[in-house]
């Protein structure tokens, strides 16, 4: 099983689901850094065709064998279209709440439409790194800690405001990601991806009732198709935090039910990809 966070993330958004999984008993579990991320920081360039590439390489280096690959929103987009392109790597899907660009509502279809500026935007950023100009440190990012103190911050209506919007807010994400990267993260995030339907994989979809980027009514239709199982969690667009025990026993269930694959590594492993 491949494991993918989302924008502005890293590898430790799947380490509590790693850690506490019971299917850690029977698969290899790879927490990878999407190039630009984490361990896996670059100033160059990043993005679906990139990130694909290095995944395919990945589990070519761990055995060649198809895998599960989970997703959370970016890593969802970048998972439909590994396995679009990638059919022989990829043997099932897990879409934690994925973001369909026709489903956006309010600003971030503003922010989608402007995605050709993101990317220039992001050439321009790349091309001041090259010749030295960027911060010389980013701040580490520790998910798994943030988690545990937003749990405890969510107690009250108010706490719940604060928490989506940090969450949410790209002065808190730019302090972990360097400019370039942030900028093509969210070209990739809006770039049009693969429907489930036409995926010839099974896909667990695991949709936020708090629709807190893109309408739920138009994303269940968006994702309905004859091997899609869709399941609705009440949270905001951050499943892992808010409801970890739910999303955890929604994809063992689901993993379970598709067979066995055997173990070829120690399970949750977390892998920094190629930098360039």
């Amino acid at each position: 099983m491949l494991l993918l966070h989302g924008l502005a993330s890293n590898a430790s958004r799947f380490e509590e689901f790693a850690a506490e999984t019971t299917l850690a008993r029977r698969h290899a579990l790879l927490r990878a850094d999407l190039r630009g991320h984490g361990e896996a920081v670059t100033r160059g360039r990043t993005g679906t065709d990139l990130w694909c590439a290095d995944l395919a390489a990945l589990l070519r280096a761990e055995g060649g064998r198809p895998a599960i690959v989970v997703g959370h929103s970016l890593g969802a987009q970048v998972a439909l279209h590994l396995a679009a392109r990638e059919p022989a790597c990829v043997c099932g899907l897990v879409l934690i709440d994925p973001v369909f660009r026709p489903a956006l509502h309010g600003r971030w279809a503003l922010i989608a439409a402007a995605s050709p500026l993101f990317g220039a935007a992001a050439a321009c950023a790349r091309a001041l790194n090259a010749i030295g100009l960027h911060r010389r440190r980013l701040a580490p990012l520790d998910l798994r800690a943030l988690d545990r103190a937003a749990r405890v911050a969510l107690a009250s209506p108010e706490a719940e405001r604060a928490f989506v919007a940090q969450y949410s807010s790209m002065w808190a994400d730019l302090r972990h990601v360097p400019l370039a990267v942030y900028l093509q993260d969210l070209v990739e995030m809006f770039r049009p991806a693969p429907m489930p339907r036409e995926l010839a994989v099974p896909v667990l979809a695991l949709l936020s009732t708090g629709a807190t980027f893109a309408e739920a009514r138009a994303m269940r239709a968006a994702l309905a198709g004859p091997s899609v199982t869709l399941q609705a969690i009440d949270c905001h667009h951050w499943p892992l935090t808010e409801r970890p025990v739910e999303v955890r026993q929604a994809v063992e269930a689901w993993v379970d039910a598709q067979g066995e694959v055997p173990l070829v590594r120690p399970p949750a492993q977390g892998l920094g990809l190629e930098t360039g």
